[in-house]
């Protein structure tokens, strides 16, 4: 059975706790979020931010940090719910307001556009597709839904996107479609 803890600072009950997921609702992830990693030591559950912060740059740093990120008023009870069950699997999922902060800070990156236009050749038009909708916080199963199409058949193709853009999981695969790093995919 899995389990999710909302953690409140200083973190003290975070290791025995044994979570599969850790929710941190803060005001500042910038202080929070380094915080908690701390706090969490060797500890690898995934961690889903929920805060009223827009910033890019911090939206950015958390997903670099690999967690989610949702913001107050643009997710609803069953978006959390999707992101908590996505992180049991590794997924990492964003509100639709931390997405477009994520592109935003990615627009402003030199050569965004030569490395974005390189990336998105290696894949085939149902890939980028995908990859389009997986950069807007969407699930396998909402992208199925979106593009009629079976959940394990959006997974299989998940799988071929990310050894095309030769990544470990949907964090990293989002990160280099939008440009937010610079580690050049493999042709």
């Amino acid at each position: 059975m899995s389990s999710a803890l909302l953690v409140p600072p200083p973190y003290r009950e975070l290791r025995e706790a044994g979570a599969d997921v850790v929710v941190l609702r803060c005001e500042d992830p910038a202080v929070s979020f380094a915080g908690l990693l701390k706090a969490m030591g060797s500890m690898s559950a995934p961690v889903i931010v929920v805060s009223p912060s827009r910033d890019a740059e911090t939206v950015v740093d958390v997903f670099r940090g690999g967690a989610g990120y949702l913001v107050d008023g643009d997710y609803c009870a069953c978006m959390l719910s999707s992101a908590v069950v996505a992180a049991t699997v590794g997924h990492t999922y964003f509100s639709p307001v931390a997405c477009a902060a994520i592109r935003d800070a990615a627009q402003h990156l030199p050569g965004h556009g030569e490395a974005r236009e390189r990336l998105r050749s290696l894949l085939s038009p149902r890939e980028r597709q995908i990859m389009e909708l997986l950069s807007t916080g969407l699930g396998a199963q909402e992208i199925g839904l979106r593009l009629t199409l079976s959940e394990k058949t959006v997974r299989n193709n998940l799988s071929s996107i990310y050894a095309k853009l030769d990544v470990r999981g949907s964090t990293e695969a989002v990160l280099r479609w939008i440009g937010a790093t610079t580690a050049e995919a493999r042709v």
